[in-house]
């Protein structure tokens, strides 16, 4: 067994093969990844977007080369509700999350009969699906509306937009074209942010006038100049701006 697929709503990723380990990431419904090696109750596995951690064996189903290549090649469906529903046997209802991969649902032996989005890239449609998760808690590896994390909040966005991106901020900010100055940027551009250590830590959507929105304590949209993100209700700069891309 090298390959698996996800055939729950959401599957934790682990630093370590514990189950009380911090999250690294979350695989959502119909997700495939590689199997790295397995233990007796858990397997290293690396998703598409490049996250290795560790899953639950119970958590996932195996799948061989023939099957991995097969599925890899089918058009990309993704969910866009927040919540949506798969049906299986005799018509049982289970939920997945908005970012879930519906065109491996056949295989799993499953009906979806909602809205997904396709291959087509949508730049003007950022700034929107970015409000969908407004107020969304920030959840450290997390990638769904019940918790998710700043790199993971741009990712699905990107995602539900027709772009892969990878899972990390810093990753994320080596695409793209750089942007000298704000009012270069477009709404859907991303915006980079460090530490003192020059270190790139949080991103977020740039939006019209000034604005972003961003994960940070929930989603939410805050002030946006060449000094970084300023949070009026805290009256303080919370973010210092590294950077402006353009990845679409």
């Amino acid at each position: 067994m090298t390959y698996g697929i996800c055939g729950l709503s959401l599957v934790p990723l682990r630093e370590v093969a514990q189950f009380d380990a911090p999250l690294i990431s979350e695989v959502l419904y119909g997700e495939l990844f590689e199997v790295i090696n397995t233990k007796k109750k858990w397997s290293n596995v690396k998703l598409a977007d490049g996250a290795v951690g560790w899953i639950d064996n119970a958590q996932y189903i195996g799948i061989t080369d023939e099957e991995f290549a097969k599925l890899s090649k089918q058009e990309p469906k993704t969910a866009v509700d927040l919540v949506e529903f798969i049906l299986k046997d005799n018509d049982i209802l289970f939920p997945i999350s908005i970012g879930s991969t519906i065109e491996n649902c056949a295989f799993l032996g499953h009906r979806f009969e909602g809205q997904t989005s396709g291959v087509a890239i949508q730049k003007k449609n950022i700034p929107q699906t970015a409000f969908t998760f407004l107020n969304t808690p920030y959840r450290k590896g997390g990638k769904s509306p019940f918790g998710i994390d700043e790199a993971g909040f741009t990712q699905i966005v990107y995602k539900l937009c027709g772009v892969m991106l990878p899972r990390t901020a810093i990753e994320q900010s080596a695409l793209g074209e750089v942007l000298s100055f704000i009012e270069e940027s477009e709404p859907g551009d991303l915006a980079f942010f460090d530490d003192e250590e020059g270190t790139i830590i949080h991103v977020g959507v740039v939006l019209e006038n000034n604005y972003i929105i961003h994960a940070a304590g929930q989603v939410r949209v805050d002030r946006l100049d060449q000094t970084g993100i300023f949070n009026v209700e805290k009256n303080t700069y919370t973010h210092q701006l590294r950077l402006i891309k353009s990845i679409v």
